[in-house]
């Protein structure tokens, strides 16, 4: 695929297959799956570069169906909100964009192999996690020509570091060696055919604002779970929210970012999530903030860059990134040894996902999940934490958490998703004191909230939301605490 003098460095790039490119192509493929943005996408460079060394045009597909895992509203609106900018910024850039919605499961399902069959290579994005791996090897095996995937999830390269890192400590390092390489404007060639006049034969779906509402209507998709209260997708909603994170809770982000009362947190997790921005954007917005305290843009970089490509990092080397096989030996022997160690409550993923418990603040953080699509960050640790805590065992809780973020969270299908959840359980963590049910995992109180952080503001905050969604069964008041259970739970074999 490559040669000459290429911008899109090697160790960006997999080939997935062994198919030859094709002669008398009509043009390249790039096949948009999780980066759904038209700049500073190394994907779209090489796919680019691709184009112009075969002296073809390039055309960009995006589909989007309705038969994925918890496929509903919000996230079907907060992803065809991104699609109605799409068209225009690839036009502007010489790009045909096909956008193809499938909102029935009779609709056809072959228009990316129709349209590969006149593609000279297919250029793919390299996401590590959710179902898209499985997707992306099926399909390259399937195709008759040459398939790339291409990695711009995040600033430095997934491959620049080999293997699992244990933790955000052997992480760092490695990372500061080379981040003055990676941290700069991801170069933007122009195409040298235009493909805007070009038919392609195959259907498509032309998607506005105003038809948004009408094509999730008409999908055979979940329509419980509705969009979200406070977050809307699309670029333009992310350059918006960096900027004006930038502007202003940057400047005490590192004292206030755990404090939630306001906006004290960039909130980009859900535009990174579906590549709206790339970290790239965001990561040189706040570095170049110089107006902003050192200290505080360098705990936002830490954030962004060591902890969230920790993530993807375990998402790519570890296999078993949705199961507790991945957790360290010594988690994995505490929690075996604490198995039946009696709970003081117990909760049925149905209570869950209701917020349904005894503990106020617990119930806002699901409420505000229910609502809005996300849930205050520092608070969604302890939400992992107590669901382990009432939960007969901890596969239910893990896989208690994933159902939750995967229906419900607009980032709940990422590498972090995952990460962070099994984090919960010791994983990039260490062992701490023994205690009851977690052994020498990490434990998070409610005390510890009531004295870091303003749990009742947090919670009038959540039932304001809770108020204009029309759920008045979300709003939070702080209960009368049931009798603990003395239930023990099975002990694992």
């Amino acid at each position: 695929m490559r040669k000459g003098d290429p911008v899109v460095p090697l160790e960006r790039m997999r080939r997935l297959n062994d198919r030859p490119e094709r002669h008398g192509a009509a043009f390249v493929l790039y096949w948009i799956q999780m980066y759904h943005r038209a700049e500073q996408n190394w994907a779209l460079t090489a796919a680019i570069e691709a184009a112009n060394r075969l002296g073809l045009p390039l055309v960009a597909y995006h589909g989007l169906g309705c038969t994925y895992p918890h496929a509903n509203d919000r996230i079907h609106r907060f992803i065809l909100e991104g699609v109605t900018e799409l068209k225009e910024r690839f036009g502007r850039r010489g790009i045909l964009y096909h956008f193809y919605h499938r909102r029935r499961p009779a609709d056809p399902n072959d228009l990316l192999y129709r349209l590969a069959r006149r593609a000279a290579v297919v250029v793919t994005d390299d996401f590590p996690a959710f179902f898209l791996p499985a997707q992306t090897t099926r399909v390259a095996g399937k195709l008759g020509v040459a398939m790339w995937a291409v990695d711009s999830n995040g600033v430095v390269p997934l491959a620049a570091i080999p293997g699992e890192q244990y933790g955000a400590y052997t992480l760092r390092p490695k990372i500061r060696r080379v981040l003055s390489e990676h941290l700069r404007p991801i170069p933007e060639p122009s195409p040298k055919r235009d493909s805007l006049a070009l038919a392609l034969d195959v259907p498509e779906s032309r998607i506005t604002r105003a038809t948004v509402e009408g094509d999730i209507s008409g999908s055979d998709i979940d329509h419980t779970v509705r969009p979200s209260l406070v977050y809307r997708g699309g670029y333009r909603e992310a350059r918006r929210r960096l900027e004006e994170f930038v502007a202003g809770p940057l400047h005490s982000y590192g004292t206030a970012r755990n404090q939630p009362g306001g906006e004290t947190t960039s909130r980009l997790s859900p535009y990174l999530h579906f590549g709206q921005i790339s970290s790239q954007e965001v990561a040189l917005a706040v570095r170049d903030a110089t107006h902003a305290p050192r200290e505080h843009r360098d705990a936002y970089l830490e954030e962004l860059i060591v902890r969230r490509e920790l993530g993807y990092n375990f998402c790519r080397f570890n296999s078993n990134h949705r199961s507790l096989a991945a957790l360290p030996a010594w988690a994995q022997a505490t929690l075996a040894a604490h198995a039946g160690d009696p709970r003081p409550y117990l909760y049925s993923p149905d209570e869950f996902e209701a917020a349904r418990t005894h503990d106020d603040l617990w119930n806002a953080v699901q409420a505000e999940l229910l609502t809005t699509g996300m849930m205050f960050g520092y608070y969604r640790m302890y939400w992992g934490k107590k669901i382990i805590e009432w939960s007969p065992t901890v596969e239910t809780a893990q896989q208690t958490m994933i159902f939750l973020h995967e229906k419900y969270a607009l980032d709940g299908r990422n590498a972090n998703t995952y990460s962070n959840i099994l984090w919960c359980f010791g994983k990039h963590d260490r062992p701490w004191g023994e205690r009851p049910v977690f052994g020498k995992v990490r434990y998070m109180s409610r005390a510890g909230m009531e004295t870091k952080t303003d749990v009742p503001g947090y919670r009038d905050r959540v039932n304001r939301w809770s108020e204009a969604a029309g759920r008045p069964d979300l709003v939070v008041r702080v209960p009368e605490k049931p009798a603990k259970t003395t239930r023990k739970p099975k002990r694992r074999n």
